[in-house]
Order: structure tokens, then C-alpha cells, then sequence
């Protein structure tokens, strides 16, 4: 079976959307390599940030003058030739989008919607990007034979925001890459902590540091404590807020910015930490969390949403804005070591449901149940 992907963030994304791109191709190349799997990019990368091991991943580009220099042209429709001359069984828009033709040509299609937020939160989205959003995600959940959602609460959103009937959603978690499953030597761990000066003893978060992501919280809990935070994301106008906060309660020497990190850096930095706060107030999922899990590292998160189904029943939750007991519930795990212990123990046993064979599984159980109508 020939299998298309809309492949635009595998290549040119280095975080969330990309990241969910990449690894899904990679397990599915992976755990089921007598299929073929192309990639439609629409353009050359400036670096590379993926590059398939298996000879069965093809990435595939503009070929005509007119379709490279009209690029979401190509994306949005003209694809389709290249999909009947690759003999494409099934196309999988992995982020919201499907090219228009495809039912024409007879190709079935699947697409992944992750969240929702423009339409939930949409004071955190300009008028134009709310309404391209939804215009695009309604367009191809109305159009593909079957939608992926992320969670049960980006199903939950899409029966209700784009009004389509749950028959035809099926959940199917993300993972989360290989590095963070790995176990790191005392002497890798050690050189992490010398080349970022970090604490003994720290609470981490990873992500964007922006208002939906709510670190300020954190920073608010940890005041009281005699404890260090780590963030680690990218900063938007929003960490001016948290700037502001530090240098008003005196926290410079304990609250640390990180950035430049590699993959491997990062996993090591999340098996350093004492515990992973993550106080969001709305995802689609909850990558982060996943990693956490994976790093055997104890989370607390937001009691609302998604995050329960990422972070399972031994974690603990808050409400998002609950300082107090945000600040309550890091001193209990960093003073209760048996607490500590049996959330990092079951919390990996939790996190095995994310584990790639069992996604791939899921995604070709799906394609299978499209072809097979």
C-alpha cells in the first residue's frame, strides 16, 4: 500500500505539530515496512530536521516551475496529480488540512486534528487566524472518511465546534520520541548539569512561554519554598510578566530560563528534575507531560481538560490558577519520598498505552477501516 502524508511540518517544524509528524511516519515505517509512505513537501528545508533510516519513507516535492513557485497551490490541491501518479492509496493530513480533488481520484483520506483552542480561547488568536483555522479544519473533517482526534477532549470539541458525528472520530493518542524513553549514565547527567549550571534539587516545565501555558503560576508557588524552577520553552511578550514577578520578589537565583537544548539534553534535564509542573490551562494533548511519564519523573498538572488522559491516576492535579495549592502539592512530592517514588513507578507504567508499536497499530487500524468501507 502507498501511503501520502501532508509532510509540510515533518520537515519544516521543530516542535509540536512536527514532532507528531515525525514520529508517526518513523513508527509507522517502522512496525509496518511492507507499505511505502510519501512525503509531500512543498518546499526544500534550510535544516534538516528529519532524515528516515527506512527505505521505504520517500520524500516527495514540487516537480513543475508553476507548482513550486505556487507552493500552497500544490498543498492545497495540485497534490492530487502527484498522488495518482504515486498510486497513493490513502492521503493522511497530519495537521488540520486536506488538499480538495482527493474523492475525485478515488483516494480515500484520514486527518489529524489536534486541538481546538483558536475556537475555545480565541482571545489568544487574531480574527484571521481563528477564522482560516476553522475554515480549514471544518473543510477537511467534513471531507476526509475519517478524523483523528489527539484526545477524547479534541473529539469531545469536534463534534461540537465542526459538528462532526462521533462515528466517524477515532482517538488516537500521541507518543513521544525515543530519546525520552532512554535511561542516562551518571556521567551524561552530570555534563548536562554542568554546561546549564543546573540546581540540585529544581521543579521543571517545558513549553512555549506563553499565557495559555500559565508558568507564572509556577513561579508564584515555588516563592515560598526553597526550591529552584527550570523553564524551558520559547519566550513570547508574555514572559515580560514573568520577569516583572521575579524581579519584584527577588527570585533571579532561583528561576532559570533555558534554550538551546538538544534533544538529548532535554530528556536528561527532565530525569534531573524533582518533579514536572505543568499548570496549563487548556492542550490538545500534552506532549510534555508524556515525556515526564517516560523520564520517571513525578508530574502535577491541571485537574481540567485533557490532562488527565496524558497524565493518568497517580499524578497530581490542581486547579490552573490554585497558587496555594500548586505550592502545597511540590512540597509534599519533594518531602515525600515514598509519594515521589510510587508516581514515578506508576506513572511509567501508564505511559507504556504511548508507546509506538501500540500507535502504530492504532493509525493502521485505522487506514484499514477507511479502505475497507
Amino acid at each position: 500500500m502507498n501511503i501520502g502524508f501532508e509532510a509540510k511540518r515533518v520537515f519544516h517544524n521543530k516542535t509540536g505539530l512536527g514532532n507528531y509528524s515525525r514520529d508517526l511516519v518513523r513508527v509507522l515505517a517502522t512496525y509496518f515496512p511492507e507499505h511505502h509512505y510519501f512525503l509531500y513537501n512543498p518546499k526544500k528545508y534550510k535544516k534538516t530536521l528529519f532524515v528516515s533510516n527506512n527505505t521505504n519513507v520517500f520524500e516527495k516535492n514540487p516537480i513543475s516551475k508553476f507548482n513550486q513557485k505556487f507552493k500552497n497551490l500544490w498543498r492545497q490541491k495540485t497534490v492530487v496529480k502527484d498522488l495518482v501518479k504515486d498510486n497513493v492509496t490513502i492521503y493522511h493530513g497530519l495537521s488540520g488540512e486536506l488538499p480538495s480533488g482527493l474523492e475525485k481520484k478515488a483516494i480515500k483520506s484520514v486527518v489529524t486534528i489536534h486541538d481546538l483552542i483558536f475556537v475555545r480561547y480565541p482571545n489568544l488568536y487574531s480574527f484571521f487566524d481563528r477564522k482560516i483555522h476553522f475554515y480549514k479544519f471544518k473543510k477537511a473533517a467534513e471531507r476526509a472518511d475519517l478524523v483523528i482526534a489527539i484526545s477524547e477532549q479534541t473529539k469531545k470539541d469536534i463534534m461540537t465546534y465542526l459538528h462532526i458525528d462521533a462515528n466517524k472520530i477515532r482517538v488516537v493518542y500521541q507518543g513521544c520520541q525515543d530519546v525520552f524513553k532512554r535511561e542516562y549514565s551518571d556521567s551524561e547527567k552530570q555534563l548536562v548539569t554542568q554546561k546549564f549550571n543546573l540546581p540540585e534539587t529544581f521543579v521543571l516545565n517545558v513549553g512555549t512561554i506563553e499565557e495559555r501555558k500559565n508558568a507564572l503560576t509556577i513561579v508564584k508557588a515555588i516563592k515560598n519554598l526553597e526550591v529552584h524552577l527550570v523553564l524551558i520553552g520559547k519566550q513570547t511578550d508574555y514572559t515580560e510578566k514573568i520577569h516583572q514577578y521575579i524581579s519584584e520578589n527577588k527570585l533571579e537565583k532561583r528561576v532559570h530560563f533555558l534554550k538551546g537544548l538538544t534533544s538529548e539534553e532535554l530528556a536528561i534535564t527532565y530525569q534531573l528534575a524533582s518533579v514536572f509542573v505543568y499548570p496549563s490551562i487548556f492542550e490538545g494533548f500534552g506532549i510534555p507531560i508524556i515525556e515526564a511519564l517516560y523520564s520517571k519523573t513525578p508530574v502535577i498538572t491541571n485537574k481540567t481538560g485533557v490532562f488527565s488522559e496524558a497524565a493518568g491516576p497517580n499524578s497530581l492535579y490542581i486547579e490552573p490558577f490554585d497558587v496555594e495549592d500548586l505550592s502545597t502539592k511540590i512540597r509534599k512530592v519533594l518531602s515525600d519520598i515514598s509519594l515521589s517514588t510510587k508516581m514515578k513507578e506508576e506513572g511509567l507504567k501508564f505511559a507504556q498505552q504511548f508507546n509506538d508499536d501500540v500507535i502504530a497499530t492504532n493509525i493502521m487500524n485505522c487506514y484499514q477501516q477507511v479502505l475497507s468501507v
